[in-house]
């Protein structure tokens, strides 16, 4: 698996309120907790973030990291700011900000800190740049958990799917993300992420890459 394969997903074909992706996106809950990647991105704010912070998260979901941020007061909940094509969930703090709509036809919010996870491996190359290009000048800190491309985790994934029984969209995004996950400096070199930042890269025996950048 030397080449990333960039596919569509199906569950970011089904409505917001589709049974099939309401059953993937709690799936998905699980898979997280399985790969750790709520906790280590809260790991790693609460070792580089400064308080007063503000939080922009890409492809919030339905807003569950964000709300365990601000839940472990890592964040203030006005300070928070997530983008979707999901409309703003009910469950969304009013003081919060929720951007529905692509992200690529606006600018991102000015803020200090810039999280993803499981969501930058949907993107080509030329589209991540395009991404990395606007990040505001205050972000100081960028984290991303995505999936890492080893076919192994090809393998992992069909057990772990048969195991905790995941409903049929779960099993067939699964394959699609590894093979449009991420190795080596992939990520930082799409974003287009130059000597002004710090990288870090490791990926984890449960399939996650991780990368973390900091503003020198």
């Amino acid at each position: 698996m030397q080449t990333r394969s960039v596919q569509p997903e199906v569950l970011e074909t089904l409505a917001h309120d589709d049974p099939a992706g309401l059953r993937s996106r709690q799936d998905l809950l699980l898979v997280n907790g399985i790969m750790g990647n709520h906790r280590w991105i809260a790991r790693m704010m609460r070792q580089h973030c400064q308080p007063g912070w503000r939080v922009t998260e890409l492809g919030a979901g339905d807003g569950a990291l964000s709300l365990k941020l601000a839940q472990q007061r890592l964040c203030k909940t006005q300070d928070l700011h997530a983008f979707d094509l999901a409309p703003r969930p009910t469950s969304w703090p009013l003081d919060a900000s929720w951007t529905q709509g692509d992200l690529f036809a606006q600018n991102l919010p000015g803020s200090e800190v810039l999280i993803a996870n499981l969501f930058l491996h949907h993107f080509q190359p030329d589209q991540l740049r395009l991404l990395g290009d606007r990040i505001a000048p205050e972000t100081r800190l960028i984290l991303a958990a995505e999936p890492a491309r080893r076919r192994i985790h090809t393998y992992m994934g069909r057990l772990f799917c048969s195991l905790a029984q995941l409903n049929w969209v779960t099993r067939y995004d699964m394959q699609v993300s590894v093979r449009a996950g991420f190795r080596g400096q992939e990520l930082p070199d799409s974003l287009g992420l130059d000597s002004t930042w710090e990288i870090s890269v490791r990926e984890t025996v449960f399939g996650g890459y991780r990368m973390m950048a900091q503003r020198k």
